[in-house]
């Protein structure tokens, strides 16, 4: 019984360096120019035993987009921490501030990704990679609704659509300094922004 367990484990572990490394080596290459022994020498797993786990690189995509959509439940989890959601936003900038450099080399993770595969004929991956966007745009809108601002959802879509905008021009220019000097500007937009009555910003 714990021979099974152990095996079972280590086969959830295994699984897992491979979701991790596909999300890496897809942020890096694109889904067209990366193969399964592309990932499999990332994960320092052997190219053969890929296929015990994910059949096709369409199930390490969505696996991929998996992880995105756990980075992303990891860092909004961090960000509640914070005491008032108007924290919690801008910190959410910040951390696109600290992540300029991979930006202007890569662009943003799960915007790239699914540009990529939207122009795909089959949709499904690209709508998986839509649900993590979407996941963001819903605690983003939390936040505001929190805030008590008007119309929190249309300052969602704007927040979230200007990250999207500043990641690809800091990608297409190679230049970080793009991501600073927007987000620069998202911060002070932030802090002009009045509170609904009888709420904490």
């Amino acid at each position: 019984m714990t021979n099974s367990v152990d095996r079972r484990t280590q086969a959830a572990q295994k699984r897992r360096r491979l979701a991790a490394a596909a999300a890496r080596v897809l942020h890096e290459q694109g889904v067209e120019r990366t193969t399964l022994a592309d990932i499999a020498r990332e994960a320092g797993v052997p190219a053969g035993n890929v296929y015990y786990y994910f059949k096709t690189k369409d199930e390490l995509v969505r696996a991929a987009l998996g992880e995105h959509r756990d980075r992303l439940d990891e860092l909004t989890a961090g960000l509640d921490r914070l005491p008032a959601p108007r924290d919690r936003l801008k910190a959410l900038v910040e951390t696109w501030v600290a992540e300029r450099e991979t930006t202007a080399r890569l662009g943003c993770p799960t915007g790239t990704l699914a540009a990529e595969l939207g122009k795909r004929a089959d949709g499904t991956a690209a709508a998986e990679a839509g649900a993590v966007l979407r996941r963001l745009l819903d605690w983003t809108a939390a936040q505001f609704r929190a805030w008590g601002v008007s119309d929190p959802e249309g300052h969602a879509l704007t927040l979230v659509s200007a990250h999207q905008g500043m990641s690809a021009l800091t990608h297409a220019l190679r230049d970080p300094s793009v991501t600073t000097r927007e987000a620069t500007r998202l911060l002070r937009w932030l802090d002009s922004l009045p509170a609904g009555p009888g709420v904490s910003p």
